[in-house]
This record gives structure tokens, C-alpha cells and sequence, in this order.
């Protein structure tokens, strides 16, 4: 069954469209890549997909017992963020906050699933490091231990590797997938055509063409063959 089905979705703000009768399906287990141009919709996309922004029109329905508070999200990081003053294991307990309902503490459960997520991506050896004195990689580390607190079904990754050299990069998606194959869905944004050429099971394209499919439905279409060029041939998107 269907973890989110997109049903005829329109996205945009201050009374503009900017993309139109989006209709896509995410099941469980799946690796969809969101792709496309600068300014084309993905990132407006994902927080129509995390109920922080309503849709101008469409449904966007779950399934097989998904909740509303049961998908991790990893959002770009801002200046503001990447500077914040807490410990590791505080930022990855906050994680927990919608687990914990009206409990006003944190339960044994809850910190016990930090500590899981900790030893899950190898940092518990900076627990009880101050953030901001991490290099990005290791942020971002965190801050997807964060997210794995708030699910173990979906991942909403947001550019995760995003201003990371390219060693730690490839670091970052060999943790995405494997996250994968332990059956966690993941949704990631990426301007890097190749890096969803190599890792997705499923693409969206979205901008003035709109495509979805599988990986090799991708890479035999046009849409594909015209982007996957460009990226090889070293232009930005």
C-alpha cells in the first residue's frame, strides 16, 4: 500500500501557480529523487508534502498507517542553524518532540532511541560535543539522527549534501542508502542529476516538463538523457 499518494496537486504562493497537477505515489521501501530546475517547485513541494504549507489545489493522501508526525524531516541548514549552541545529544533528542505528545519529559524510550540513532550513524563519540563546533559533514550527521527520531518509516531530505566536499558526500548518500535498505522510504530534494541516476529507485522532474517514474524510465527518456548531458558536461543547473 501507498505510504503518499499525490493526487492532481498545485503548489504556489501569494496567489501564483508555479506547478500543476502533480500526480505521484510513494510506497514503502521507495528512493524518489526530486529533481529539476532552479525556482521549478521542489522545495515548496516538500513543505506541501509536511503540511507546513497548504496546496493551491489537489489531495495528498496517506497510507498504510502513516501519520502526520511520523516523517523525519532534513531541511537545509541556515547560517542561524549551522551556528546554534546546544550539545549533539540535545539537537538529536529534539527529534523526539512529536513522539512525545503532552508528556512534558522526554521518556527512557525516547533517549534510548537517541543513543540507537547515535551508534546508527557512528557519532556517539561527539554526544556530548557542542554543535556549532562540528565540521558540516558531522552536522549534518546529526541532524539526520535528529530526523531518524521522528520516524521509522519516511525521510524527507532536503539537498543533504548540500556545501559538503565531495569524500564526505559520497559518505552522506552511502548512509542514505543504506538507511534505505533497511526499509526507511526516503524523499530527497537534489540538483544532482547523477547522484539520482545512481542512488533513486524512483524520479521526479518537475518544471516546465513533469516526469515520474522509475530510475530506468528516466534515464530512457528524453527529459533524462537532455539533464543527465548537462550535468556530465559540467554546467550548473
Amino acid at each position: 500500500m501507498a505510504l503518499l499518494t499525490v493526487q492532481n496537486l498545485s503548489l504556489g504562493y501569494d496567489n501564483r501557480t508555479i506547478v500543476a497537477d502533480l500526480n505521484f505515489v510513494v510506497n514503502q521501501g521507495d528512493y524518489l529523487c526530486i529533481v529539476g530546475e532552479n525556482g521549478s517547485g521542489k522545495s515548496t513541494l516538500m513543505k506541501t508534502l509536511l503540511h507546513l504549507q497548504a496546496p493551491v489545489g489537489g489531495t495528498i493522501l496517506t497510507g498504510d498507517g502513516l501519520k502526520k508526525n511520523e516523517i523525519g524531516y532534513l531541511p537545509q541548514q541556515t547560517m542561524v542553524q549551522k551556528d546554534f549552541p546546544a550539545s549533539v545529544r540535545e539537537i538529536v533528542l529534539s527529534g523526539c518532540q512529536a513522539r512525545r505528545g503532552l508528556r512534558p519529559f522526554y521518556s527512557r524510550e525516547d533517549k534510548e532511541l537517541v543513543e540507537e540513532n547515535l551508534k546508527r550513524l557512528h557519532i556517539e563519540d561527539l554526544a556530548k560535543r557542542c554543535y556549532r563546533e562540528l565540521s558540516g559533514g558531522q552536522q549534518q550527521r546529526v541532524l539526520l539522527a535528529r530526523a531518524l527520531c521522528a520516524t521509522r518509516k519516511v525521510l524527507l531530505l532536503d539537498e543533504p549534501v548540500s556545501g559538503l566536499d565531495p569524500k564526505v558526500t559520497a559518505e552522506m548518500y552511502e548512509m542514505i542508502t543504506q538507511l534505505n535498505r533497511e526499509g526507511i522510504t526516503i524523499i530527497m530534494i537534489t540538483h544532482d542529476i547523477a547522484a539520482a541516476a545512481a542512488y533513486a529507485s524512483h524520479i521526479l522532474h518537475i518544471g516546465s516538463t513533469v516526469f515520474y517514474g522509475t530510475k530506468k524510465e528516466y534515464l530512457a527518456s528524453d527529459l533524462g538523457k537532455f539533464f543527465l548531458k548537462i550535468t556530465e558536461g559540467g554546467d550548473a543547473q
